[in-house]
């Protein structure tokens, strides 16, 4: 935890607040401070800042809080990704707010296994949680917003041109042609399952004016896909 999220609901006074649960066993165990220690905290959707430790026990941490920087920027990406086991959903979503995309949307393909639309990974509450673990992480305060699309030509054909219409799409696939530098604009970034898609879905995407890039000869997890994309296309 690189930074301490925080929340309305943590508020005792206008710059006051008081923390338990989680993220008091994380400064009990990790951060070991003392009162008077200045810890970097950021408010939720807001500015980073500083919180000065007023009291510190094992039930809870009381801080004086100010806050006085912007977080890091967006990069200007909606991230749609196949729906994938739930073990491998956590760490996308992750790695999506670590690395500061807007929009994350999940989607159904033919190579999706239906019983991944039933896991318990996909209520509210398991999404927020990984979420607020990836901005942690990355010192950032703004979460990306999630949805998902269960019927895959729906989505490829109602709700993507919308996406479109403001950003270049681009659908990551062994059978594109490969990418070539940065890119650095507005996106759409497709990423499909680990089996890949199949041809007509590839075709639809075409059809919707998206281009088909590659990442070379090896078939990489989705987790690695989401990373080595985004890294390479955002982060010159």
């Amino acid at each position: 935890m690189n930074l301490i999220l925080l929340f309305p609901s943590d508020f005792i006074a206008s710059d006051t607040v008081r923390l338990t649960g989680r993220r008091l066993g994380h400064a009990l165990e990790i951060l070991k401070p003392k009162k008077d220690d200045l810890l970097t905290v950021g408010l939720e959707g807001g500015m980073i800042g500083s919180g000065r430790v007023v009291a510190i026990d094992a039930r809870s941490l009381t801080m004086s809080v100010a806050f006085n920087e912007p977080p890091p920027p967006r990069i200007p990406v909606v991230l749609c990704v196949a729906l994938m086991r739930p073990i491998v959903f956590r760490r996308v979503l992750l790695t999506a707010a670590s690395l500061g995309v807007e929009e994350v949307i999940f989607f159904h393909t033919v190579r999706v296994e239906k019983s991944f639309w039933q896991s318990t990974a996909l209520k509210e509450d398991g999404i927020r949680e990984q979420l607020v673990l990836g901005l942690e992480q990355a010192k950032d305060t703004v979460l990306p917003k999630v949805s998902f699309q269960k019927r895959f030509k729906p989505f490829v054909e109602d709700v993507l041109p919308g996406l479109l219409k403001t950003r270049a799409g681009i659908v990551a696939d062994p059978s594109g042609q490969a990418m070539a530098g940065n890119c650095c604009e507005p996106a759409v970034l497709i990423i499909g399952p680990e089996g890949g898609f199949v041809p007509y879905e590839i075709e639809k995407f075409r059809e919707a004016g998206c281009k088909v890039i590659g990442l070379g000869p090896r078939i990489l997890k989705v987790e690695t896909a989401v990373v080595a994309l985004l890294i390479r296309m955002w982060y010159p």
